[in-house]
């Protein structure tokens, strides 16, 4: 055995080695420790926002009589995972009536193409509404609220509406606030309620959005003009949402959310739509009712030929039953 100056060599290399291994131990367990914590933070956490985005969608839920009879196709198409129709409505709320549905937009999410189908009904379309006779499609919610508004559309385009949305239209700037604002491509300059909305991309924050989908009466297009901005707001809070750092803000959204959103999807609902359909989102399709303007016993009304009922009604059939 070797000697240096009285040291043994081999077991001072020994002792070295056991303190680096006790060393090394130690700052894996300190390691996994700190990992451990993590995760279970972050576990709280999501655990945390689940039981909120619980309590959000159980203030949401609103339930309508017809869910009742459509029970078996919305769970067959959701179990199979078919294409659904979503019906959103923005209503300007008033104290003593209902008010309108000023905004209408369906949308057909097809998960077999990973596409979203989506157009504005303009307000003051002539159609029947059942129960009513013929007259503007908004009327339907102030005769009958969303029920009524649901079973119409579903007349007028030949479809099953799987879903509704209906949106508090004053609320709808808690909403592009909640998801950081959002940034459009404005086509022509204008200016309402108090902004300046120059031509090019823009930012907007809630107060200025609600002002950038309301104007009208100076867009060459009018209702159609205005629908157009809806889907551009739409789409590009849609895409702010499901990014990574709307997750930072996520009160904000539920409690927005929660205020101003009404709909007959619970929580079991959201969740097959988000894990099956989720994808849906990065390609819109838009589409555009055409029609031409008539009075009849002096009330305006947008008129739409026979060949134009047909064509929408057969491009939501198309999609529907479209696959990959």
């Amino acid at each position: 055995m070797v000697r240096d100056g009285g040291f043994n060599l081999t077991e001072n290399k020994t002792n070295n080695e056991n303190i680096e291994k006790k060393r090394s131990k130690k700052w894996l367990w300190i390691t996994l420790s700190i990992i451990g914590v993590l995760i279970i933070g972050v576990a709280g956490y999501i655990f945390s926002v689940y039981k909120q985005v619980e309590s959000t969608v159980g203030r949401m839920y609103e339930p309508l009589e017809s869910d009742i009879q459509k029970k078996e196709t919305v769970e067959k198409a959701l179990e199979e995972k078919e294409p659904i129709n979503i019906l959103l409505l923005g209503v300007d709320e008033r104290t003593y009536d209902r008010g309108r549905s000023d905004t209408m937009i369906f949308l057909s999410l097809n998960p077999n193409t990973d596409q979203i189908l989506m157009f504005s009904i303009p307000r003051d379309t002539y159609v029947e509404i059942p129960g009513r006779g013929w007259d503007k499609i908004n009327h339907a919610y102030a005769f009958g609220g969303l029920e009524l508004s649901v079973e119409t559309v579903e007349k007028f385009l030949d479809t099953t509406v799987h879903f509704y949305a209906w949106v508090n239209m004053d609320g709808f700037k808690d909403g592009v606030d909640a998801v950081g604002g959002v940034t459009v491509n404005n086509t022509f300059s204008f200016d309402s309620g108090g902004y300046q909305f120059d031509e090019g991309l823009i930012d907007l924050n809630g107060d200025a959005a609600l002002a950038y989908v309301r104007m009208r009466y100076q867009d060459p297009r009018g209702d159609f003009g205005r629908a157009q901005r809806q889907r551009q707001v739409i789409q590009a809070a849609m895409n702010e949402a499901a990014s990574f750092s709307s997750f930072t803000r996520i009160d904000d959204i539920l409690q927005a959310v929660g205020n101003n959103v009404r709909t007959n999807m619970d929580m079991a609902d959201m969740q097959d739509i988000f894990w099956n359909y989720r994808n849906t989102r990065r390609d819109i399709v838009m589409d555009e009712i055409s029609g031409y303007g008539q009075y009849l016993d002096r009330v305006w009304y947008l008129m739409l030929t026979d060949e134009e009922l047909g064509r929408i009604r057969d491009v939501v059939s198309q999609h529907v039953e479209a696959s990959s």
